[in-house]
């Protein structure tokens, strides 16, 4: 018999922590493989953790409500033999995987930790006595506790999460310094400094001065991770910025004159938002650099055009997305706006609809914005705000003065993966199959 961790698995591309929101099982539970363990609601999706494995629940390692790092392990599960497990279906590679590395990690930190075995004492019990979960781990660095002083009280005599946080409660807690130093003691590992980005952070985290009348609001969970996201693509990415005005009067008088009776065909609205999404799609065809995402010792160069469209409710900000944007009509992009808009309002937004974006669009018109810098959706390469569109006397060809439907198209782009030359290019080629919408040249089927 052997145990094996289960951790947080990724539940979308720029999620990076989980809540466990109830428990399916507890410990002594028998479990097959792929069954769920726990409810977990992140910031994008609320979902399940399945099983990797077959056997016997032996640990619960998180608590109802806990909030964990993707990786950070939940739970613990004794299985039968100790041969190499099947390799998963597709859509449960990621859960699988990251139990591995999580192994690989367990096993490059034992090795100075090993101590030597009785004779007497099977080779089984040895390999589990020396083997530590991440959660022991983490404890035991945290409280410098010495492991190999430690009596653990688990299967063949491992240390489990309540061993530990059993001798901090008690505060008899064995030490390195415990132990006469000789010559072939292994020196124990010394905790770095905090550096300086950690350092900011405890500054940023000092109290705020509360007065009379002031109005505390406590950061939800969903906050609290759009907060975490949005500060890690701000450092990560190094942000630059553009606008370009579009004509889009032809555009406007087009879908005004389909508005009424396309509701009254199709039963949901045909949006300008829908217009905007297929010419970045198309755009993005001719210039598919900015379908790209940085993996830090190259430039991925995404295959699929799938637009993120950002969905916002009065506490939260979602990122639904449109599968394969270039394929679809402009009929087929506003009925996905719409449903995907419902899916965010009814909170029956699933894992597949928020993953595997390459691209945003934000329509920040809709709140009477004329100008805006959006934050990167990381880890993708830009991100486009569409503006609200507003009359604006413009000068035609000689010199006559008429009042025209103009908006503003906002570009922030990661630089380290775009230049202003590619970028430029490409919201001229938004523009112009902007400015020639019309009833004559463009179907919305």
């Amino acid at each position: 018999m052997s145990v094996q961790n289960i951790t947080m698995p990724q539940l979308g591309e720029s999620v990076t922590e989980g809540t466990i929101e109830k428990w399916l099982v507890k410990p002594g539970d028998t479990v097959k493989k792929y069954d769920s363990l726990a409810e977990v609601v992140t910031d994008k999706v609320n979902a399940e953790i399945p099983s990797s494995f077959e056997g016997v629940i032996t640990e619960l390692l998180a608590q109802e409500g806990q909030t964990l790092p993707v990786g950070a392990v939940v739970c613990s599960i004794e299985i039968a033999g100790e041969g190499e497990l099947p390799p998963p279906p597709a859509e449960k590679k990621s859960a699988v995987s990251t139990a591995i590395l999580n192994a690989g990690v367990q096993k490059k930190q034992e090795a100075p930790q090993q101590v030597a075995a009785p004779a007497a004492a099977p080779k089984e019990a040895r390999k589990d006595k020396v083997r530590y979960s991440p959660a022991v781990l983490r404890l035991a660095q945290e409280h410098d506790i010495a492991l190999d002083q430690v009596t653990g009280t688990g299967e063949g005599g491992r240390i489990t999460r309540k061993d530990l946080i059993k001798l901090i409660e008690t505060g008899n807690i064995p030490t390195a310094n415990d132990v006469a130093p000789t010559s072939s003691t292994v020196q124990p590992t010394v905790e770095p400094a905090p550096t300086a980005p950690q350092q900011q952070v405890e500054k940023a985290v000092a109290p705020v001065p509360v007065h009379p009348g002031d109005i505390e609001i406590p950061v939800t969970k969903v906050r609290r991770a759009i907060a975490n996201n949005m500060v890690k693509s701000v450092h990560e990415a190094p942000h630059a910025w553009m606008m370009m005005e579009v004509d889009v009067t032809d555009l406007v008088s087009y879908r005004d004159s389909l508005k009424n009776e396309f509701k009254q065909k199709e039963g949901f609205n045909l949006t300008y938002f829908a217009f905007f999404v297929k010419a970045v799609a198309q755009a993005l065809k001719e210039f598919p650099m900015l379908n790209s995402m940085w993996a830090e010792d190259k430039i991925i160069q995404k295959h699929d055009i799938n637009i993120s469209i950002a969905v916002a409710t009065d506490d939260a900000l979602f990122v639904p997305v449109i599968k394969h944007a270039d394929e679809k009509s402009i009929k087929g992009i506003a009925k996905e706006i719409h449903e995907l808009a419902n899916k965010v309002r009814t909170g029956k937004l699933a894992m597949g609809d928020i993953t595997g974006g390459t691209f945003t669009v934000n329509n920040t018109g809709a709140f009477g914005s004329v100008q805006s810098m959006g934050i990167i959706n990381y880890p993708q390469a830009a991100i486009l705000q569409v503006e609200s569109i507003v009359k604006k006397p413009v000068v035609l060809p000689g010199g006559m003065f008429a009042a025209r439907d103009i908006v503003n198209l906002c570009l922030s782009l990661d630089h380290r993966v775009l230049d202003g030359l590619v970028c430029g290019k490409f919201l001229n080629r938004v523009k112009e199959i902007l400015e020639n919408t019309n009833k004559s040249s463009t179907s919305v089927y």
